[in-house]
């Protein structure tokens, strides 16, 4: 009688090509989709496809062979200051800023199992619009100011968020329930404030609060790269956890998971992630919302699939700058065209349930 082998060589097939990478003799495996791995490098394509345009476009047309030489150091000086110091920080903040929201989104909506659960929705980014709003109608702070205003009120938003919604646990539904309750109170205390501030000092807030990159260079860059060089590594060591807590809670404590210290790990990284980008560059709307169900349906998948929703948050925020700058022959705020990116998307949902 031949002996049972420990390897297996019949595997469950779910119907979808995978790559299996197995490193140290085996010790170390890793799946990857093969239908995600092929959507991953297109969205990689996309996204420098669009950064080189974004750099190419402008006021002051550059031809792409400029481009390459202020890229590489040389150049006119003129050329390399417009392409190095203004161009380029800003497509870069536009990838990592949208990587953030659609990656905290992502977060938001496996932990609530509701598409609707993402930070925007649920008060995180109005209190965060409040910190700062209270710095600078109050304080008359600066950037460094209303963005630490901004990352306090965030946080203390989110622990309201959380504590009011705890009933011997943290349910989904009672959370964007409460959320969306508290970010009406917040908003409108948000606008009571703008009105009753000087004028000026009231559209420098709404200014602020529509979210720009407008005028963020290589001195915002630095902390945004340090910071998310920190975050999203421990996002994505929390990935497969976070698909056992889509299982339920039983079922990922009796796969070896602490259900209440995963998700309030994952709550923290997910409002910070918000918190970073809001303190940044303001609230900008939708795009947590829309990447994590865009990638989804991109992908086929179950659930939500933290690494491709933040490269196609990535992708719609850049984008929605290049949009804001050039599709309406004037320079908008971002959030304006984000805001229009979430019209469509409901827009999309209405019409698609309609067909049910």
């Amino acid at each position: 009688m031949k002996a049972p082998s420990s390897h297996p060589s019949q595997t469950l097939d779910s119907g979808r090509s995978s790559l299996v990478l197995r490193l140290r003799s085996g010790r170390l495996s890793l799946r990857l989709d093969g239908r995600t791995l092929i959507l991953t490098l297109v969205l990689l394509g996309l996204i420098a496809s669009l950064a080189a345009l974004s750099l190419l476009s402008g006021k002051y047309p550059i031809a792409p062979s400029q481009v390459l030489w202020a890229l590489a150091g040389r150049g006119e000086d003129m050329v390399r200051m417009i392409v190095v110091e203004w161009r380029l920080p800003r497509v870069a903040l536009a990838i990592l800023l949208g990587a953030a929201l659609g990656t905290s989104g992502a977060i938001f909506q496996s932990l609530t199992r509701n598409p609707l659960g993402s930070p925007d929705i649920i008060g995180f980014s109005a209190g965060s619009y409040t910190g700062a709003l209270l710095v600078i109608l109050m304080a008359s702070g600066g950037y460094y100011e209303t963005a630490l205003g901004a990352l306090v009120g965030g946080i203390v938003t989110a622990a309201a968020v959380y504590l009011l919604a705890w009933r011997q646990g943290v349910q989904g539904f009672r959370l964007i329930i409460v959320g969306i309750g508290v970010a009406a109170m917040l908003s409108a205390f948000n606008a009571w404030m703008i009105r009753e501030a000087d004028l000026q000092v009231a559209m420098a807030a709404a200014i602020w609060g529509a979210g720009s990159l407008n005028g963020l260079g290589t001195e915002q860059l630095r902390p945004v790269a340090l910071a998310l060089c920190l975050l999203l590594p421990l996002t994505l060591l929390l990935s497969r956890p976070m698909r056992q807590l889509e299982l339920g809670e039983e079922i990922a404590c009796a796969s070896g998971v602490n259900a209440g210290r995963t998700r309030l790990l994952l709550m923290v990284l997910g409002v910070a992630l918000t918190a970073l980008v809001t303190a940044t560059a303001g609230p900008i709307s939708f795009i947590a919302l829309c990447a994590p169900q865009i990638a989804r349906r991109l992908t086929r998948s179950a659930g939500v699939a933290l690494l491709f929703s933040g490269l196609t948050g990535g992708l719609l925020l850049l984008a929605a700058d290049w949009a804001a700058q050039h599709a309406l022959g004037q320079q908008l705020p971002v959030g304006v065209m984000t805001v229009s990116i979430g019209g469509f998307y409901f827009l999309f949902l209405l019409i698609r349930e309609g067909r049910k």
